[in-house]
């Protein structure tokens, strides 16, 4: 259940990450805003080099930000200092790579994978906690069954199990149905819902998998280093009361009044460097910039101007 009445879980403010490579500067992420409620469960999406691999590293604490704020579960990830880090993966956050060989050690069987964390944070009654995570997760049959002898989305079960062994606030999930097929992928990603709404923990997940949107409320999509568009989905009763599900895409406003339009968008109207503008009184409108339509009066008074496009 998510928990709207206090801070959230992650808080991105004007992210910007940029890497050196032989004097050449890249911008992985720039200026990027995200915040992600208490007990949500989000997928963020985009294409190769949006930089949602970046943004996921940085919230596992395995890189620093180069400007900007992140905050995780109450905690600044730019003034974390190298005890504070190790406290933090282990309590805090919970990871599951795509890669099994990354989440599971290969020589111990499911239950003992699922014991390491909590033997190395020392914690009391881990069998206990083992157990309930098994059952937790629907793998109590592979107790005692090493990597090599799971299947696939059973080796993603068990890798989620291990994440969670500490009781972490969030969940960081990097393409975790990645290697799987879509009937095993659905199983996974039941799997991290289920989670979410048994334990109570924020699950954030980084894929390309466009099925992974039936599974979540909320979509987001990075493009260019920046959130672009969010699509979120609820559940209504028509006037028959049958039940309907409704999906909304909305484009993200930063804190300077930018927004990128979604990409098919700008191709059905073939939008280039520059757009019309005018403002109406309850909406903008946005029209090519050799478009014969006049645009309309707006609520001021004002005829449409035109602006360079530079993030639309």
């Amino acid at each position: 259940m998510r928990d709207l009445t206090g801070e959230p879980d992650i808080l991105c403010q004007g992210l910007v990450r940029i890497f050196s490579t032989e004097g050449v500067e890249v911008q992985a992420l720039q200026g990027l805003d995200l915040r992600v409620d208490r007990g949500d469960v989000v997928a963020i999406v985009g294409a190769s080099g949006s930089g949602k691999s970046t943004l996921l590293t940085i919230l596992s604490g395995l890189d620093r930000p180069t400007g900007g704020t992140a905050v995780v579960a109450g905690t600044d990830l730019a003034t974390m200092s190298r005890a504070d880090r190790v406290h933090y993966q282990r309590h805090t956050v919970g990871f599951v790579w795509q890669q099994t060989s990354r989440n599971l050690l290969p020589y111990l069987t499911a239950a003992e994978n699922i014991a390491v964390p909590l033997v190395l944070s020392g914690a009391k009654a881990r069998a206990e906690r083992v157990e309930e995570l098994l059952e937790l997760l629907g793998i109590e049959h592979c107790r005692d069954r090493r990597p090599e002898q799971l299947s696939g989305g059973e080796q993603q079960r068990t890798a989620i199990a291990v994440a969670l062994a500490n009781s972490p606030r969030v969940l960081l999930a990097d393409e975790p149905t990645g290697e799987l097929d879509d009937a095993t992928s659905a199983e996974v990603l039941e799997a991290l819902r289920g989670a979410s709404e048994r334990l109570g923990v924020t699950v954030l997940i980084v894929t390309h998998d466009p099925t992974v949107s039936e599974h979540v409320r909320r979509t987001v999509q990075i493009r260019d280093g920046r959130t672009a568009t969010e699509v979120l989905r609820r559940t209504e009763r028509d006037d028959s009361g049958a039940e309907v599900h409704v999906a909304e895409e909305f484009a993200v406003l930063d804190r300077a009044g930018r927004l990128q339009l979604p990409e098919e968008f700008v191709s059905a109207l073939d939008l280039r460097e520059r757009v019309r503008l005018a403002l109406e009184p309850d909406h903008v409108g946005v029209w090519p910039d050799g478009s014969s339509r006049t645009s309309p009066p707006t609520a001021s008074g004002r005829a449409g101007h035109e602006e360079e496009r530079t993030d639309a």
